[in-house]
């Protein structure tokens, strides 16, 4: 069964940085898609953050990670490296695509999601 597997969450301090990974599995191949970083904090909505597509171009979707969250992409893996964390920033980060090679203008609905990795950041 395809798969996909995010890794590096953890409890980091305000100000700090974390990088987080999201790799194919079940035999996905994995560097045809345009993978999309999401997040989704307790009692709030899911939210959109960073796609790239299969040629490595980056969209930001989400205002509050612009100048402070970057997605890069290597043959195995899709790196979020996130700067400059605060509290608002904890949440539940999620990978997912929509099988197609290219980002939207807006995070639209996926067909495969990871089962997510937990961010937390203390004040």
């Amino acid at each position: 069964q395809v798969d996909l597997v995010e890794s590096g969450g953890e409890l980091v301090q305000a100000g700090g940085s974390l990088r987080l990974s999201c790799a194919g599995a079940g035999g996905l191949i994995f560097e045809y898609y345009a993978i999309s970083w999401f997040r989704q904090a307790p009692g709030k909505e899911r939210e959109g953050l960073l796609c790239i597509s299969m040629n490595g171009d980056g969209t930001t979707y989400a205002d509050s990670v612009k100048g402070r969250f970057t997605i890069s992409r290597d043959e195995t893996k899709v790196s979020l490296q996130m700067n400059s964390l605060t509290p608002e920033d904890t949440a539940t980060y999620y990978c997912a695509t929509d099988m197609l090679d290219y980002c939207s203008d807006v995070p639209g609905p996926m067909d495969l999601w990871g089962k997510g990795t937990l961010v937390t950041v203390s004040s």
